[in-house]
């Protein structure tokens, strides 16, 4: 099979567990929005959502080892296609026309930077130095984004996303060194990057849980947008990766560029209406993600849902 192929479809089950992942966070941000990260790690549900983006997380290195960064990381764009609709299910409401055309422009857009970024499965690994150069540029980034005070928000996304993409071009290292034959397994590049891989992953993860404190649909897209451009950066300026096309192949993805980035600013114009935790339903496509055990009770009263008394169905759907 094309090695194209299979990282673009490993990239896609990645997606979805990616976007089952975004969506359990989310409500678990919603019902606690007062609790802060120390209790949330003492859920059992949220660990849940760390097991998703786990297994996300291992089909997308399988993915870096067959497709560049300049492929695979657009295609986390389709974590917005699953995710949105999913929340919507996850809310009982219907996905509004804003959150549509928010998705396809960003979609649109990312799909445009793919055609142009399409190239061999790659052999190029960062050395020791250059990943320490990134590593120190990327935390300065993040410290700038998030600093203590700020609102959990778009800001926290962007610094979410730098976070992840700068992991999987460091990832793309780790996998690509550790499997060429010619060196040791474990030399002192493919541990030392693994580490900083493990650093940023986790501070990726964190960040997107306050970033959803305000929604989701605006905050993933900023991940979805931040992530692959942070990841091309990398590809374009040290791993030797190109851009198809010469001048033509720019200028598409600087059109790309700007329909995704439309499509974001549709999206942050959605006004996220929360419904109260006794409203929530746990029959929907990541109840296995989110179901509490009974014997969580004790542990996590905020988070178990109530079961009210059956209702007329309403007339009108709050829309986000």
């Amino acid at each position: 099979m094309n090695a194209t192929l299979v990282a673009v479809v490993l990239s896609l089950f990645s997606a979805v567990a990616y976007a089952a992942a975004a969506v359990a966070q989310e409500r678990l941000a919603s019902r606690n929005s007062d609790a802060g990260m120390l209790r949330l790690l003492a859920t059992g549900s949220w660990w849940w959502t760390v097991v998703l983006n786990a297994s996300a997380a291992l089909l997308h290195v399988v993915a870096l080892k067959y497709g560049p960064l300049t492929v695979v990381q657009p295609l986390g764009a389709l974590t917005l296609v699953a995710a949105v609709p999913m929340g919507a299910r996850v809310a009982g409401r219907r996905v509004t026309m804003v959150e549509w055309r928010g998705t396809a422009l960003t979609l649109l857009g990312l799909s445009a930077l793919l055609v142009t970024a399409s190239g061999p499965q790659p052999d190029q690994v960062l050395s020791v130095p250059q990943a320490l150069a990134v590593a120190g540029a990327t935390s300065a980034l993040i410290g700038l984004l998030a600093r203590r005070g700020a609102k959990p928000g778009l800001r926290h996304a962007s610094a979410s996303g730098v976070a992840s993409g700068v992991a999987s071009a460091l990832t793309q290292t780790v996998t690509v060194a550790a499997t060429d034959r010619s060196g040791p397994l474990l030399s002192m590049q493919v541990v030392g990057v693994a580490l900083l891989v493990a650093v940023f992953a986790a501070g990726g993860l964190l960040l997107s849980q306050t970033a959803y404190r305000g929604g989701l649909g605006a905050p993933l897209a900023v991940v979805t947008l931040a992530n692959p451009v942070a990841a091309a950066a990398i590809g374009l300026a040290l791993l030797g990766e190109r851009l198809q096309d010469g001048a033509a192949g720019i200028l598409l993805a600087l059109a790309g560029a700007g329909l995704a980035s439309w499509g974001v600013v549709l999206l942050t114009r959605v006004s996220p209406a929360v419904p109260p935790a006794h409203e929530y339903d746990d029959d929907h496509p990541v109840a296995a993600v989110l179901a509490l055990e009974p014997r969580s009770a004790s542990a996590e009263p905020a988070l178990l849902p109530r079961q009210p008394e059956r209702k007329s169905a309403p007339g009108h759907l709050t829309a986000l």
